[in-house]
């Protein structure tokens, strides 16, 4: 099982789109207020008509999450990260967590779980990627780390279609 946990994410777009790599994939969604309001149109429209496919739950602050989800197999995405993802374990159950597009994850939580941060390799003086893009490379390395359990391994090329 993998968890995307966004923190107090702020663009309806990009927390759509994640909820379609969700439902792709079949992560669970957990959104951390204070957020937009999740039926916005502009989530939908991004998350297309997958809405139904993506177990989505939403917590009042991170320590709700906490309470309730524990922090076991956590890792942080931050690009104040000293360490690549690629060197993170992220097989069995994993979460992962992203702090909101203009200020990413608050320090507290960062020194908190320093040992868990890790941030995608990126060139130059590029500040970062985009939420919905930082999340997707993460959930596939998992998925890749642990064989792509549940998902279909081949297209419809194979069956010569």
């Amino acid at each position: 099982m993998i968890d995307v946990v966004l923190h107090e994410p702020e663009i309806p777009m990009n927390t759509g789109n994640i909820a379609r790599t969700c439902a792709c994939t079949g992560a669970s969604l957990h959104l951390i207020k204070p957020l937009f309001e999740v039926s916005d149109r502009a989530v939908r429209r991004a998350g297309l008509d997958y809405w139904q496919f993506v177990s989505v739950s939403v917590y009042d602050d991170i320590e709700a999450y906490f309470e309730r989800r524990g922090d076991a197999n956590l890792w942080l995405a931050t690009t104040k990260a000293p360490r690549s993802y690629a060197e993170a374990d992220l097989r069995g159950d994993v979460q992962l967590l992203f702090g909101k597009e203009t200020a990413g994850l608050p320090a507290w939580l960062r020194e908190r779980y320093r040992d868990r941060c890790v941030r995608i390799p990126m060139a130059g003086p590029v500040r970062s990627l985009n939420l919905s893009n930082s999340a997707a490379i993460l959930v596939y390395e998992a998925l890749r780390q642990q064989g792509f359990p549940g998902l279909k391994q081949t297209g419809s090329m194979l069956e010569g279609n």
